[in-house]
């Protein structure tokens, strides 16, 4: 889900540029269960990723495993308990906000995104009088992704712009202003493209309706009912959690070349498409909980899993910030992946939620994350 190397920093980072109960954790034991995940995992470092974390949650328990490293330096390995940027996994959070939001009916997704953020979305053929906030959250409403810009690109993820702007903060009108510089895409409803601007778009919708910044929402309605405890909104804090490996990139066009220590950095140039952070077992516990049920009424979460067709997204459609995708053997799993600065991570769980997988590579050039998917629910 998260395309990965060049695409991860200038299209993806710019496409980011998911219970209650703890079960005790267990090991596989050799040659036993995960090992084809494991192998997969292995797999990833031996095509370049510095190190891998993940966990798994199912019938059995809980399964944590750790590959590589998590200081190129030092050689210290990864933990299974690293917290890591979650890229665009945030749109998950924020799509969840919004159909909470519908369910007690201070708005509806059929609203105009006019109607709540007046004028902002003008200019070049946009307009959000024609935009309804349904289509924000599926893609389908044409709106030119900022991270698509040529000057963002070499202003945030290349070296040199990158380094000189890594504690700069973006405000959300400013990047919205950056997409309207540009052409939609599309007439509003008439195709699909994945767009960041959507979800800053969606991450404004939310402060205007509850008054407060969006990630104040996200952790008084998520967060802290599933005692998320390693999960946060950034709002401009440009370091991770207490327990963290550092984060790699090559902050290149290719995947030559060296790779550069991105571990802290203000991630407000994300914002609400995807500067969240959180760890392996608290991106379980959220995809768990909401396909189970326990964040939304079930009508919002049937709109919420009505997809549209994902072009150039194999075997997958995108519903309201959430990917639906069937697998080789015929499983489908729920989720989302993300991409942003040194952090390449995938979250999905099956419809009833009971399998859920997390993981994380700490590099954005290397690496088969479909591999894992599909090692962990198709051996």
């Amino acid at each position: 889900m998260t395309v990965r190397a060049r695409a991860t920093l200038v299209a993806a980072t710019a496409t980011a540029l998911s219970l209650a109960v703890a079960v005790p954790a267990f090991a596989a034991p050799s040659g036993g269960q995960h090992t084809a995940t494991r192998d997969a995992m292995r797999a990833a470092v031996q095509d370049g990723v510095p190190g891998v974390t993940a966990t798994v949650r199912d019938s059995r328990g809980t399964w944590r495993a750790t590959e590589g490293v998590g200081h190129l330096k030092t050689g210290a390995p990864r933990s299974a308990d690293d917290t890591y940027r979650v890229g665009s996994i945030t749109k998950t959070f924020v799509s969840t906000v919004i159909l909470q939001l519908e369910a007690e009916g201070e708005l509806s997704l059929d609203d105009t995104v006019d109607s709540w953020l007046p004028g902002l979305v003008t200019g070049n053929g946009h307009d959000g009088r024609k935009i309804t906030v349904r289509q924000l959250l599926n893609h389908t409403s044409g709106v030119f992704s900022y991270t698509a810009d040529d000057a963002f690109a070499q202003e945030f993820f290349l070296k040199e712009g990158f380094f000189k702007n890594r504690f700069r903060t973006y405000a959300p009108q400013e990047l919205v202003a950056r997409a309207m510089e540009h052409a939609p895409d599309f007439a509003p409803g008439t195709s699909w493209n994945y767009s960041n601007t959507n979800y800053i778009l969606a991450g404004l919708v939310i402060e205007k309706v509850t008054g407060r910044p969006y990630g104040e929402a996200v952790r008084d309605r998520i967060i802290d009912p599933l005692d998320l405890d390693d999960t946060f909104v950034p709002a401009g804090r440009p370091t991770l959690g207490e327990r963290h490996s550092r984060a790699y990139s090559k902050l290149a066009l290719t995947a030559d070349g060296p790779s550069y220590d991105v571990t802290v950095f203000n991630p407000s140039a994300a914002g609400a498409a995807g500067e969240m952070v959180s760890d392996s077992s608290d991106l379980n516990r959220f995809m768990s909980a909401l396909l189970r049920g326990k964040l939304l009424p079930p009508e919002q979460l049937k709109k919420m899993k009505n997809t549209v067709p994902a072009p150039g997204v194999p075997n997958a459609t995108y519903g309201l910030g959430l990917i639906e995708q069937k697998l080789s053997c015929g499983i489908t799993v729920w989720g989302h992946g993300g991409g942003i600065h040194g952090s390449s991570t995938e979250s999905v769980t099956t419809a009833d939620g009971k399998h859920s997988l997390a993981f994380n590579f700490n590099g954005d050039w290397s690496g088969d994350s479909q591999a894992v998917i599909e090692a962990e629910y198709c051996g």
